[in-house]
Protein backbone atom coordinates (compact mmCIF):
# COMPACT_ATOMS: atom_id res chain seq x y z
CA UNK A 1 0.00 0.00 0.00
CA UNK A 2 1.87 3.04 -1.30
CA UNK A 3 1.15 6.59 0.18
CA UNK A 4 2.28 9.04 -2.28
CA UNK A 5 1.78 11.89 -0.41
CA UNK A 6 4.69 10.91 1.93
CA UNK A 7 6.23 8.19 -0.58
CA UNK A 8 5.85 5.50 1.77
CA UNK A 9 5.28 2.32 1.03
CA UNK A 10 3.08 -0.14 3.74
CA UNK A 11 4.36 -3.86 3.08
CA UNK A 12 3.31 -6.46 5.84
CA UNK A 13 2.38 -3.71 8.38
CA UNK A 14 5.71 -1.24 8.45
CA UNK A 15 6.94 1.28 6.21
CA UNK A 16 9.17 1.02 4.20
CA UNK A 17 11.00 4.37 1.31
CA UNK A 18 8.46 3.98 -1.43
CA UNK A 19 11.67 3.98 -3.68
CA UNK A 20 14.63 1.46 -4.70
CA UNK A 21 12.70 -1.04 -2.03
CA UNK A 22 13.78 -4.06 -3.04
CA UNK A 23 10.42 -6.09 -2.78
CA UNK A 24 11.39 -9.10 -4.64
CA UNK A 25 13.44 -9.64 -1.71
CA UNK A 26 11.49 -8.85 0.81
CA UNK A 27 8.60 -11.22 -0.23
CA UNK A 28 11.20 -13.70 -0.56
CA UNK A 29 13.63 -13.45 2.31
CA UNK A 30 12.63 -17.10 3.62
CA UNK A 31 14.48 -18.68 0.47
CA UNK A 32 17.88 -15.67 1.04
CA UNK A 33 20.55 -18.28 1.97
CA UNK A 34 22.37 -16.61 5.07
CA UNK A 35 25.87 -17.68 5.74
CA UNK A 36 27.29 -18.25 8.99
CA UNK A 37 29.82 -15.69 8.67
CA UNK A 38 26.82 -12.77 7.79
CA UNK A 39 27.07 -9.67 9.77
CA UNK A 40 23.70 -7.80 10.07
CA UNK A 41 23.71 -4.09 11.53
CA UNK A 42 19.99 -3.41 12.64
CA UNK A 43 19.05 -0.10 13.56
CA UNK A 44 15.79 2.52 13.45
CA UNK A 45 16.11 5.32 10.94
CA UNK A 46 18.30 8.16 12.56
CA UNK A 47 20.03 5.44 15.38
CA UNK A 48 23.99 5.72 14.15
CA UNK A 49 23.29 3.84 11.23
CA UNK A 50 25.84 5.75 9.24
CA UNK A 51 28.42 6.00 11.93
CA UNK A 52 27.85 2.23 12.33
CA UNK A 53 28.29 1.41 8.90
CA UNK A 54 31.96 2.84 9.12
CA UNK A 55 32.72 1.34 12.08
CA UNK A 56 32.01 -1.97 10.74
CA UNK A 57 34.16 -1.06 7.18
CA UNK A 58 37.29 0.06 9.51
CA UNK A 59 37.16 -3.08 11.70
CA UNK A 60 36.71 -5.75 8.72
CA UNK A 61 38.74 -4.29 5.78
CA UNK A 62 42.47 -3.21 6.43
CA UNK A 63 42.23 -1.76 2.91
CA UNK A 64 39.21 0.74 4.84
CA UNK A 65 41.52 1.71 7.23
CA UNK A 66 44.71 2.26 5.75
CA UNK A 67 42.73 4.13 2.72
CA UNK A 68 44.68 1.83 -0.01
CA UNK A 69 40.96 1.43 -1.19
CA UNK A 70 38.30 3.88 -2.29
CA UNK A 71 35.32 2.25 -1.23
CA UNK A 72 32.14 3.58 -0.05
CA UNK A 73 31.19 2.62 3.26
CA UNK A 74 27.37 2.18 1.82
CA UNK A 75 28.91 -0.58 -0.56
CA UNK A 76 30.77 -2.42 2.40
CA UNK A 77 27.58 -2.40 4.36
CA UNK A 78 24.77 -2.08 1.80
CA UNK A 79 21.18 -2.03 2.84
CA UNK A 80 19.68 -5.20 2.35
CA UNK A 81 16.25 -3.86 1.85
CA UNK A 82 17.22 -1.33 -0.77
CA UNK A 83 18.83 -0.78 -4.11
CA UNK A 84 20.99 1.88 -4.16
CA UNK A 85 23.22 -0.31 -6.45
CA UNK A 86 22.61 -3.46 -8.35
CA UNK A 87 24.32 -5.94 -5.89
CA UNK A 88 23.97 -9.35 -6.27
CA UNK A 89 23.76 -10.67 -2.53
CA UNK A 90 24.78 -14.37 -3.58
CA UNK A 91 27.96 -13.50 -5.48
CA UNK A 92 29.14 -11.19 -2.65
CA UNK A 93 32.10 -12.58 -0.94
CA UNK A 94 32.16 -13.44 2.30
CA UNK A 95 32.26 -12.36 5.31
CA UNK A 96 28.91 -9.86 4.02
CA UNK A 97 28.22 -6.92 5.72
CA UNK A 98 24.56 -5.65 5.88
CA UNK A 99 22.88 -2.61 7.24
CA UNK A 100 18.82 -3.14 7.50
CA UNK A 101 15.95 -0.99 9.68
CA UNK A 102 13.55 -4.13 9.14
CA UNK A 103 11.78 -5.17 12.38
CA UNK A 104 12.37 -8.60 13.42
CA UNK A 105 9.67 -10.19 11.94
CA UNK A 106 11.13 -9.71 8.25
CA UNK A 107 14.38 -10.28 8.47
CA UNK A 108 15.48 -13.65 6.27
CA UNK A 109 14.51 -16.83 8.42
CA UNK A 110 17.95 -17.82 8.23
CA UNK A 111 19.61 -15.83 10.75
CA UNK A 112 17.27 -17.37 13.35
CA UNK A 113 20.21 -20.67 13.42
CA UNK A 114 22.13 -18.11 15.49
CA UNK A 115 25.13 -18.81 14.00
CA UNK A 116 24.70 -15.17 12.06
CA UNK A 117 25.57 -11.96 14.21
CA UNK A 118 23.51 -8.85 14.89
CA UNK A 119 24.12 -5.89 15.60
CA UNK A 120 21.31 -3.81 17.16
CA UNK A 121 22.33 -0.37 17.75
CA UNK A 122 19.31 1.77 20.05
CA UNK A 123 19.51 5.53 20.39
CA UNK A 124 16.90 7.79 22.58
CA UNK A 125 13.93 8.50 20.85
CA UNK A 126 13.82 11.85 22.07
CA UNK A 127 17.23 12.49 19.81
CA UNK A 128 15.66 10.05 17.22
CA UNK A 129 12.77 12.17 16.36
CA UNK A 130 14.63 15.43 16.38
CA UNK A 131 17.35 13.99 13.83
CA UNK A 132 14.60 12.75 11.76
CA UNK A 133 12.84 15.81 11.23
CA UNK A 134 16.21 17.14 10.16
CA UNK A 135 16.51 14.47 7.90
CA UNK A 136 12.64 14.62 5.99
CA UNK A 137 13.10 17.98 5.65
CA UNK A 138 16.49 17.65 4.04
CA UNK A 139 15.10 15.41 0.91
CA UNK A 140 12.51 16.36 -1.30
CA UNK A 141 11.16 12.36 -1.05
CA UNK A 142 9.51 12.94 2.03
CA UNK A 143 6.79 15.49 3.10
CA UNK A 144 8.26 18.14 4.58
CA UNK A 145 7.11 18.60 8.54
CA UNK A 146 6.92 22.39 9.23
CA UNK A 147 7.21 22.12 13.10
CA UNK A 148 8.38 19.40 15.38
CA UNK A 149 4.98 18.81 16.85
CA UNK A 150 3.59 18.65 13.40
CA UNK A 151 7.01 15.50 13.17
CA UNK A 152 6.40 14.20 16.86
CA UNK A 153 2.80 13.36 15.67
CA UNK A 154 3.77 11.24 12.65
CA UNK A 155 6.56 9.92 14.50
CA UNK A 156 4.98 8.62 17.96
CA UNK A 157 2.05 7.50 15.70
CA UNK A 158 4.92 5.23 13.51
CA UNK A 159 3.84 7.40 10.23
CA UNK A 160 7.19 7.25 9.08
CA UNK A 161 9.60 4.84 7.41
CA UNK A 162 10.57 2.69 9.96
CA UNK A 163 7.32 2.42 11.58
CA UNK A 164 6.79 2.55 15.09
CA UNK A 165 9.96 3.16 17.35
CA UNK A 166 8.68 1.51 20.09
CA UNK A 167 7.39 -1.43 18.15
CA UNK A 168 10.86 -1.55 16.58
CA UNK A 169 12.92 -1.47 19.67
CA UNK A 170 10.68 -3.95 21.81
CA UNK A 171 10.32 -6.56 18.74
CA UNK A 172 13.93 -6.94 18.47
CA UNK A 173 15.07 -7.49 21.94
CA UNK A 174 11.54 -9.29 23.34
CA UNK A 175 12.61 -12.00 20.32
CA UNK A 176 16.46 -11.84 21.41
CA UNK A 177 16.73 -15.50 21.89
CA UNK A 178 15.94 -15.93 18.76
CA UNK A 179 19.15 -14.53 16.81
CA UNK A 180 22.92 -14.49 17.86
CA UNK A 181 22.55 -10.56 18.70
CA UNK A 182 24.37 -7.90 20.53
CA UNK A 183 22.47 -4.43 21.79
CA UNK A 184 24.66 -1.63 21.56
CA UNK A 185 23.47 1.84 22.91
CA UNK A 186 24.22 4.67 20.81
CA UNK A 187 25.17 7.08 23.69
CA UNK A 188 27.34 4.53 25.23
CA UNK A 189 29.25 4.06 21.80
CA UNK A 190 29.41 8.32 22.01
CA UNK A 191 30.75 8.33 25.74
CA UNK A 192 33.93 5.46 25.00
CA UNK A 193 34.21 4.63 21.58
CA UNK A 194 37.47 2.34 22.03
CA UNK A 195 36.02 0.33 24.47
CA UNK A 196 32.59 -0.28 22.35
CA UNK A 197 34.89 -0.87 19.44
CA UNK A 198 36.46 -3.68 21.66
CA UNK A 199 33.36 -4.86 22.35
CA UNK A 200 32.46 -5.24 19.25
CA UNK A 201 35.66 -6.88 17.75
CA UNK A 202 34.86 -9.79 20.53
CA UNK A 203 31.39 -10.25 19.50
CA UNK A 204 32.83 -10.55 16.22
CA UNK A 205 35.80 -12.60 16.78
CA UNK A 206 38.03 -10.15 15.33
CA UNK A 207 41.54 -9.77 16.75
CA UNK A 208 42.65 -6.18 16.06
CA UNK A 209 45.75 -4.94 17.16
CA UNK A 210 46.08 -2.26 19.54
CA UNK A 211 46.76 0.23 16.63
CA UNK A 212 44.50 -1.16 14.16
CA UNK A 213 41.96 -0.19 17.07
CA UNK A 214 43.32 3.28 17.42
CA UNK A 215 42.46 3.60 13.74
CA UNK A 216 39.31 2.35 13.69
CA UNK A 217 38.55 4.64 16.85
CA UNK A 218 40.38 8.00 15.44
CA UNK A 219 38.83 7.49 11.84
CA UNK A 220 35.18 6.93 13.11
CA UNK A 221 34.73 10.20 15.24
CA UNK A 222 32.48 12.29 14.26
CA UNK A 223 34.57 15.13 12.88
CA UNK A 224 36.84 12.89 11.13
CA UNK A 225 33.31 11.48 9.11
CA UNK A 226 32.60 14.62 8.27
CA UNK A 227 35.42 15.43 6.13
CA UNK A 228 35.66 11.82 4.69
CA UNK A 229 33.61 11.64 1.43
CA UNK A 230 33.35 7.46 1.64
CA UNK A 231 31.82 7.75 4.52
CA UNK A 232 29.55 11.03 5.00
CA UNK A 233 27.18 9.66 2.36
CA UNK A 234 27.98 13.00 0.24
CA UNK A 235 28.67 10.94 -2.60
CA UNK A 236 25.61 8.75 -2.25
CA UNK A 237 23.27 11.51 -2.04
CA UNK A 238 24.68 13.25 -5.07
CA UNK A 239 25.46 10.17 -7.36
CA UNK A 240 22.91 7.65 -6.06
CA UNK A 241 19.62 8.42 -4.18
CA UNK A 242 18.53 10.39 -7.17
CA UNK A 243 17.21 13.48 -5.52
CA UNK A 244 18.21 16.85 -4.44
CA UNK A 245 18.31 17.78 -1.39
CA UNK A 246 16.73 20.82 0.19
CA UNK A 247 19.31 21.60 2.13
CA UNK A 248 21.70 20.05 5.10
CA UNK A 249 23.42 17.01 5.52
CA UNK A 250 23.08 13.62 6.14
CA UNK A 251 25.52 14.18 9.02
CA UNK A 252 24.51 17.12 10.92
CA UNK A 253 24.93 16.65 14.46
CA UNK A 254 25.89 13.32 16.04
CA UNK A 255 25.41 14.48 19.97
CA UNK A 256 23.24 13.55 22.96
CA UNK A 257 20.77 15.12 24.61
CA UNK A 258 19.79 17.98 21.23
CA UNK A 259 16.12 17.37 21.72
CA UNK A 260 17.11 19.62 24.54
CA UNK A 261 16.73 22.72 22.06
CA UNK A 262 13.89 21.51 19.92
CA UNK A 263 11.17 20.07 22.09
CA UNK A 264 8.86 22.60 24.27
CA UNK A 265 8.29 21.52 28.06
CA UNK A 266 4.93 20.33 27.46
CA UNK A 267 6.14 18.24 24.30
CA UNK A 268 8.38 16.42 26.70
CA UNK A 269 6.05 16.04 29.05
CA UNK A 270 3.82 14.29 26.26
CA UNK A 271 6.74 12.00 25.20
CA UNK A 272 7.38 10.98 28.58
CA UNK A 273 4.20 10.26 29.28
CA UNK A 274 3.99 7.94 26.18
CA UNK A 275 7.25 6.34 26.67
CA UNK A 276 6.63 5.20 30.17
CA UNK A 277 3.50 3.77 29.38
CA UNK A 278 5.04 1.37 26.33
CA UNK A 279 7.96 1.49 27.31
CA UNK A 280 7.34 -0.04 31.41
CA UNK A 281 9.42 -2.44 32.67
CA UNK A 282 11.55 -2.24 29.38
CA UNK A 283 15.26 -3.56 30.55
CA UNK A 284 17.29 -1.44 28.28
CA UNK A 285 18.54 1.66 29.78
CA UNK A 286 18.25 4.94 27.84
CA UNK A 287 20.76 8.16 28.24
CA UNK A 288 18.81 11.88 27.78
CA UNK A 289 21.55 14.35 27.65
CA UNK A 290 25.77 14.43 27.77
CA UNK A 291 25.00 15.83 31.47
CA UNK A 292 24.30 11.98 32.31
CA UNK A 293 27.63 10.73 31.06
CA UNK A 294 30.09 10.18 33.68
Amino acid sequence: MADLETNLLKFKGYYFRNERFNINLLENTDDFEVRDDDVFLVTYPKSGTIWCQQILSLIYFEEHRKRTEHLETADRVPYFEYMFEKLDFDESPSPRLFTTHLPYYLVPRGLKNKKAKIIYVYRNPKDVMCSYFYFVNMLPIFKAADTIEEFMKQFLEGKVMGSLWFDHIRGWYEHRSHFNIQFMAYEEMKKDLRSSVLKLCKFLGKDLSGEAVDDVVRQATFESMKDDPLANYENVLNTRVGVTRREGHFLRKGTIGDWKNHMTVEQNERFDKIFQEQMKDFPLQFLWDINEIS
